[in-house]
């Protein structure tokens, strides 16, 4: 609930159509927000001043909260704060499932509208370990990546966009856990070569992938970020060559795969890391 409560709720209204946002909704939720880890207990006027709202319509939702139970008065002063019943807002999601669970309609969402795959993954001892996938026609290629399989972290996208975002020796510690053979004519196994890609992937923010891993296939590929910064996992989009060209795969694909890695980060961050991924062994 951090941060100035205004500012997002007018992002959630451009977000979609303006004309299907109910506004006293978003005023409430603009209330509940404008309360923070730091900020726990606040008068009315600083509610208002944050929710971006008069100090009327403040006093007024404050007080509807305080009777639904989701705000309570702090004894002998004029503040207000959060109760723990406002936990079961959040809790179905948080209990739903961990991050593949999260991911899998996001990225259903995608497949086969913007891409044949959409996968997440995590690394483990310089592997690529699919946690998730979602595809539409690629196996009658031979391409199968069911939860479970692992592939060189150094010869993916998924890989290079998790591994871009790891200190140095983590990268080194990978790329040389694992024979770098290559799978494609294209692959790149030369350690230095890799790591020059890695840093270009940490600049750019996104990975990217022309039949590198696997002949015929392009795919773009960013991190999602855990609670301390550093990458919990990441997630790609692939398509066959025969439908886009790679620059437009990554024209076309690059802002779907953008907010599906921003939704997955944020929901790790709003659930101070609740939602996750279990590491195997």
């Amino acid at each position: 609930m951090a941060g100035e409560a205004k500012g997002d709720a007018v992002a959630s209204g451009q977000a979609g159509n303006a004309k299907n946002l109910v506004q006293s909704a978003a005023k409430v939720f603009a209330v509940l927000r404008a309360f923070g880890p730091n900020l726990p207990e606040l008068t009315v006027t600083e509610v208002a001043g944050r929710a971006g709202l008069d100090r009327g319509t403040a006093f007024r939702l404050i007080h509807t909260l305080i009777g639904l139970g989701y705000l309570r008065a702090v004894p002998d002063t004029r503040r207000f704060r959060l109760t723990l019943r406002c936990l079961e807002i959040g809790f179905a999601a948080l209990s739903a499932n961990d991050l593949p669970g999260h991911a899998e309609p996001l990225l259903r969402e995608l497949v086969p509208r913007v891409a044949d795959a959409g996968s997440l993954g995590v690394i483990e001892g310089g592997e690529v370990v699919y946690l998730q996938r979602v595809q539409h026609g690629l196996d009658r290629n031979g391409v199968v990546r069911r939860p479970g399989t692992r592939v060189g972290a150094y010869a993916t996208a998924l890989g290079h966009a998790i591994l871009a975002f790891l200190p140095r020796h983590r990268q080194v510690e990978h790329l040389e856990g694992v024979e770098r053979v290559m799978l494609s004519e294209r692959t790149v196994t030369d350690l230095p070569a890799l790591l020059d890609r890695l840093d270009t992937v940490r600049a750019q923010g996104f990975a990217v992938s022309d039949g590198e891993n696997a002949f015929g296939l392009r795919t773009v590929a960013a991190p999602v970020l855990g609670t301390d910064g550093l990458p919990l996992a990441g997630v790609s989009l692939t398509i066959q060559s025969s439908r886009q060209s790679i620059d437009a795969f990554v024209q076309d694909g690059l802002p779907h795969l953008r907010r599906l890695a921003d939704e997955l980060t944020e929901g790790v961050r709003l659930s101070l890391g609740a939602i996750g991924v279990r590491r195997a062994g």
